[in-house]
């Protein structure tokens, strides 16, 4: 189920908010959790009833492994915890990376093992990194006696499952036992709900809009101008913040909704002034996953500096591989870990840049990296970058302005006379708008974390107009862009 359909908005989340708040008002606590987690468990299903026995195994086995754990000592324990985790990768690997193993294999070994035709589980890689985080907090005796209904909630609730937050059990699991938070509140429930339909909006009509363009620009890569590449990477560019930045939000403002707090996982990274200011600001909780679980027991900072710059190196490569199975992926990560350690070794020449040159490069380098990571192949990478780079022709096509028409913005312009000036002087003009548009807002409107909410007349008027909207536009639903990792 998507957070922008109708089923969703129009009858999932209104059940799922009346049947959890009205249980909780009964002081039925622990009906309304497995009330809550089966409506999660529906969220998933309905994408794939396969699903469900992945997701369901996933949660048991781990909940055994880590309840086994507690118990043992010494070797053993450790033992159980490789097991675990051996596990857990083995399955995102079946599921996710064996065909491009087989792909390898038979290109460089010229062997013809044959593809399976594997359904890969939505959100796998979130909900197994979230597990084997848990696995890993077991070990080190920093996991509680949770029951397993109050686990399988942790992992199955469906604001977050299958494209993040990356959350942690001592950040969920006491909020779902908190009485405050059971009881339903004006305050979150209207700031929620503004997050939501802030979100919404910022899928439905902006990225969504972004991504024909993007669609139009990769399968013609063979044809399109200089400029039209320019175009078309910053159109990608945008249609990846919207789209995650609005998925985000949605998760936010519907776990608001439920007097639930996730944590923060996007803070306005296109503000960066280098890679790793960037690497603070987007996907924080996959940062912080691999910070945690993968770079400290590396070693760090703490083995010298050529060890700091390899385990930076892994971790990207890890990063990179774990978006998708494609070398465009890796090579994505290893260029981003390679800008990361240049930017660590040139530290002092780099901050005795100005802000808006530090700025600049690194919007530049984000948006030349967005295009491998988008590309079908490397090749295709190569030649998409290589056009933007020859500059060789400034023409603009109009299937490509096109892309960005709307019907909404032409009535206001034939009804509002000032509206009108600048669309009848300037060709293309809503492509214009679009891209500037996107780019004073990523730079300079707050995020949905440093927004200041205030439930007022000017905030409800806001919401309506967000939702409404978005709502009238759902009819060409689309599948976020995160759903794919």
């Amino acid at each position: 189920m998507l957070f922008n359909s109708y089923i969703f908005i129009l009858l999932f989340l209104p059940l799922a908010l009346l049947g959890y708040y009205g249980l909780n008002s009964l002081g039925k606590y622990n009906l309304a959790n497995g009330f809550l987690l089966g409506m999660s468990l529906w969220f998933y299903g309905y994408f794939h009833p396969a699903y469900l026995l992945i997701l369901c195994l996933s949660i048991a086995g781990n909940f055994l492994l880590a309840k086994t754990m507690q118990a043992l000592e010494g070797a053993g324990k450790k033992a159980l915890l490789v097991l675990g985790i051996c596990a857990n990768i083995g399955v995102i690997f079946y599921y996710k990376y064996f065909n491009f193993f087989l792909e390898n294999v038979n290109a460089l070994f010229g062997a013809s093992f044959t593809l399976r035709n594997i359904l890969l589980p939505l959100g796998i890689s979130f909900f197994t990194f979230q597990q084997v985080s848990f696995l890993i907090d077991s070990y080190r005796g920093e996991t509680k006696d949770y029951s397993f209904g109050e686990y399988a909630l942790f992992v199955a609730f469906f604001p977050q499952l299958v494209a993040g937050p990356i959350v942690l059990h001592h950040e969920m699991i006491p909020q779902f036992r908190d009485p405050q938070r059971r009881q339903f509140s004006a305050e979150w429930f209207s700031h929620g709900l503004f997050i939501f339909s802030l979100g919404l909006f910022k899928k439905v009509i902006i990225a969504d809009t972004f991504g024909k363009a993007v669609t139009w620009g990769f399968g013609m890569v063979d044809e399109i101008t200089a400029m039209e590449a320019w175009l078309v990477s910053f159109s990608y560019t945008f249609q990846l913040f919207f789209d995650f930045s609005g998925y985000c939000d949605m998760a936010l403002g519907i776990g608001k909704m439920f007097h639930i707090e996730l944590p923060q996982n996007f803070n306005s990274p296109y503000r960066a002034e280098s890679i790793p200011d960037f690497w603070s600001r987007w996907h924080m909780t996959l940062t912080r996953f691999l910070r945690t679980y993968v770079y400290f027991p590396l070693g760090g900072s703490r083995k010298g500096t050529l060890r700091t710059y390899g385990n930076i190196l892994v971790v990207f490569l890890i990063s990179g591989l774990w978006h998708g199975a494609n070398w465009t992926f890796v090579l994505w990560g290893a260029l981003h870990g390679l800008l990361n350690c240049l930017t660590r070794i040139f530290k002092k020449q780099w901050e005795g840049l100005g802000h808006v040159t530090r700025w600049a490069l690194t919007f530049l380098s984000v948006n030349a990296l967005w295009v491998v990571f988008r590309a079908d192949s490397i090749s295709q990478a190569a030649l998409f970058l290589r056009t933007m780079l020859y500059m060789k022709s400034f023409a603009v096509r109009q299937e490509l302005y096109k892309c960005f028409y709307m019907a909404e913005l032409e009535v206001l312009e034939s009804h509002v006379p000032l509206m009108n000036l600048l669309p009848s002087r300037v060709y293309g003009w809503h492509m214009w708008l679009f891209l500037l548009g996107a780019l004073f807002a990523v730079l300079n409107l707050p995020n949905s974390k440093t927004l200041t909410f205030r439930p007022n007349v000017w905030t409800s008027f806001l919401t309506m107009i967000f939702l409404v909207w978005s709502i009238v536009s759902l009819s060409g639903i689309s599948v976020f862009l995160y759903f794919n990792f």
